[in-house]
């Protein structure tokens, strides 16, 4: 797997999850897996760069949904994985069904959470995912969960797995319940990373749980995230608002090439809009036998527009402008 150097943050696709998901969870109930493969294309033209994978929908095979997702994931993108279980079984299907190295969604310092995943992950060389949660609960301030960051990177060791392969995620927890926790998140995400020398993770969505106009608020979060270090964020990619944060966080903290890309992908979107505009504006002819060859001439004009805003996102190397 691929965690890159270039300009942050990697983005992990969160849609593959039947929590809340009734046609998800059915697909995934009858192993059918074609609202998984429609997700996982979906996730990686928005921009995608790790899809995560979590099949647990109740009373199921787990290690047999996850190994038939995975599979079915393969054959519809080229990506690196995200296995999200608390099943070592499922994960171990997963993992070997999965042609490359993936990352494990989770473990934490609790009791039975590390001895159940990181021989798993060992044995498949996987990189994880480690909760800062130790056996007495969740955290309340930064120092704390450096403190717990600095277990699980020994704990992982322990098994074999060396630090680069150890991603951190210093717990976002929900704002509307626990305001005080955000700055901690925040201050935590860049001691994990100077002291301990880790990359960092965070489901950026926990922070809006149980508010109203979420998108605002994981926007927000996303930028204050962002401008901490965060390194991998775990987000819905098809939300248009989150990717255009991403994109314009990522000019305002001078990251190479962000610049270029936002205008690019600006004047993309433009485009296609315009094309929209062009359609939806064709009037009505009083001929039957002109009218579909004054729309055929507009359509074609509009798909020519649109064409080229997506020859222009691929030549700039740009999957969100996709």
């Amino acid at each position: 797997m691929l965690f890159t150097e270039a300009a942050g943050p990697v983005i992990i696709g969160e849609r593959i999850n039947p929590t809340g998901r009734k046609q998800l969870a059915e697909d995934i109930r009858r192993g059918s897996f074609a609202v998984v493969r429609r997700d996982a294309k979906a996730q990686v033209a928005a921009g995608a760069q790790i899809l995560d994978v979590n099949v647990g929908v109740p009373l199921i095979d787990e290690p047999a949904a996850m190994r038939g997702a995975v599979l079915a994931v393969q054959e519809a993108v080229v990506t690196p994985l995200c296995l999200d279980s608390a099943d070592p079984k499922a994960l171990a299907a997963g993992l070997k069904a999965f042609s490359g190295k993936a990352l494990v969604n989770s473990f934490s310092l609790e009791p039975g959470k590390a001895e159940a995943v990181l021989p798993v992950a060992k044995r498949y060389g996987a990189a994880v995912i480690g909760l800062t949660i130790a056996e007495g609960g969740l955290p309340t301030t930064a120092r704390e969960r450096l403190e717990i960051a600095g277990r699980l990177v020994e704990r992982a060791a322990s098994y074999g797995i060396p630090r680069q392969d150890v991603i951190i995620d210093p717990l976002a927890l929900a704002a509307g319940a626990q305001p005080e926790q955000v700055r901690e998140t925040l201050q935590a995400i860049g001691l994990i990373k100077s002291e301990l020398g880790c990359r960092t993770s965070l489901g950026i969505s926990n922070i809006s749980f149980g508010m109203p106009n979420r998108g605002f608020l994981n926007a927000a979060f996303l930028t204050m995230a962002l401008a901490a270090g965060l390194d991998l964020a775990i987000i819905n990619p098809l939300d248009e608002r989150i990717m255009d944060t991403i994109r314009a966080a990522q000019v305002l903290l001078n990251q190479e090439g962000s610049a270029r890309r936002y205008i690019s992908i600006v004047g993309a979107k433009k485009l296609v809009h315009n094309a929209a505009v062009v359609t939806a504006a064709v009037p009505p002819s009083t001929s039957a036998v002109s009218a579909p060859i004054v729309t055929a001439s507009k359509n074609t004009a509009a798909q020519d527009s649109v064409r080229r805003a997506l020859y222009d996102a691929v030549m700039e190397g740009d999957q969100g402008g996709i």
